[in-house]
This record gives structure tokens, sequence and C-alpha cells, in this order.
């Protein structure tokens, strides 16, 4: 590949974990504000470490102006979708500033022409793994399925990516495909992630 991926890791919760990810270089960091998940932020320290990588705040179908005021107070500068929101709501976060992913979870019935309304109205997608818990299930989807949605908007790969995943997805020859997200098989426990595993991670997949 002769542009690096980008590299998101999601469900962090704990200030000196953040940190030591942080030190990997990854583009992302993502914090989710989800009350059924087990790496719900809200249950840590509200004063999130700066870090170099930038902060996404990963909602669910979350009340708009309470979504964006969390935002603010935890200085998100990425916002990622988890449920059913719509387009109009994408827009209405990018006209206040911030980035904007909208996820979706990818399963056989999944078509393009559910995702295109979307491709104008926020800045990346991210395809998952359709679960009860809205991510960070450890479960990939049918990888084939992408080439089906080749026609849509940039995306980051979710969904069950571990370790050991790296030249599968170098072998990926999609050209919407801008980078990686990664969850629960970089972790010791829910929201406690194993930083030698996501540098060598790093390291494989920006290798020739």
């Amino acid at each position: 590949m002769s542009v690096p991926l980008k590299i998101k890791v999601c469900g962090l919760v704990e200030p000196q974990n953040i940190i030591a990810v942080d030190q990997l270089g990854p583009d992302y960091l993502g914090y989710i504000f989800y009350p059924q998940s087990p790496r719900h932020m809200d249950k840590n320290p509200a004063n999130l470490p700066e870090t170099k990588a930038r902060k996404v705040g990963v909602f669910v179908d979350a009340d708009f102006d309470a979504m964006v005021k969390k935002a603010r107070y935890f200085k998100l500068q990425t916002i990622q979708l988890h449920g059913n929101e719509t387009p109009e709501t994408c827009i209405k976060l990018k006209a206040l500033g911030f980035e904007v992913f909208k996820a979706f979870a990818i399963n056989e019935a999944s078509t393009q022409s559910l995702i295109a309304p979307y491709n104008d109205a926020c800045d990346l997608f991210l395809f998952d793994a359709k679960t009860e818990l809205k991510g960070g299930s450890g479960k990939k989807f049918n990888w084939n399925k992408l080439n089906e949605l080749a026609a849509i908007g940039p995306f980051l790969l979710s969904g069950g990516i571990g370790p050991n995943d790296a030249q599968a997805i170098k072998q990926l020859n999609l050209t919407n495909l801008m980078g990686i997200d990664i969850n629960s098989r970089f972790e010791v426990e829910p929201g406690i992630k194993v930083p030698a595993l996501i540098e060598k991670f790093i390291k494989q997949l920006n290798s020739d």
C-alpha cells in the first residue's frame, strides 16, 4: 500500500493506558459513551489526558444536545455515530465543527443503497460486524461484502480485527479503505489495551 492506513484504537478507559497507546502513534483514540458497553467512558475519570491522536467519541442514538454537550466537555474532535442516526444528524454535527464517522453493521443483507444517503453527510464510514453490543464483540463480518461497497465513500474497517490480521488486510485491494479500527482483540480486559500487541500490528501493517 502506498499510503499508510490510518489506525483507530477504540474502547479505551484508563488514563495511563491511553497515554501508553497514544505513544505508539495511532491516528485516532476512541472513547465509548454508550451505557450498555463494558467500555463505557462515563464510568471513568472525565478528564481525559491530552493526546497526539484525535479524540473520537462513540455514541449510539444519543440525544443530540446531550451528545454535543458531552463532546465539548471531553474536548472530542470526532464523533462516531453507531446507531440509527440520520444523515441530517451527521450534517448538523459537521456544521458545529466536528469530524463525523457513521458506523454501519455489515451483514449479508447490507447494500450500497442503504449507506449511500450518508455519502455527503459524514467524513468516513466505519464498517463493523452486526452484533447486539454495537461493536467491541471481537467478531468479523464477511469481508467479501466490501467489494459490493466499493463505489461509496472512504471507510475504516472494524469488527474482530486481531494481531494476526495485518497480512490479510494488506491484501485487500480496495481504494476506499482508509484505515483500521481495533478494539477487543488487543485487550487484557475490557477497555485495557496491550500496547505491545498494537505496536507489532502497526509495524506489520506498514511493512512492505
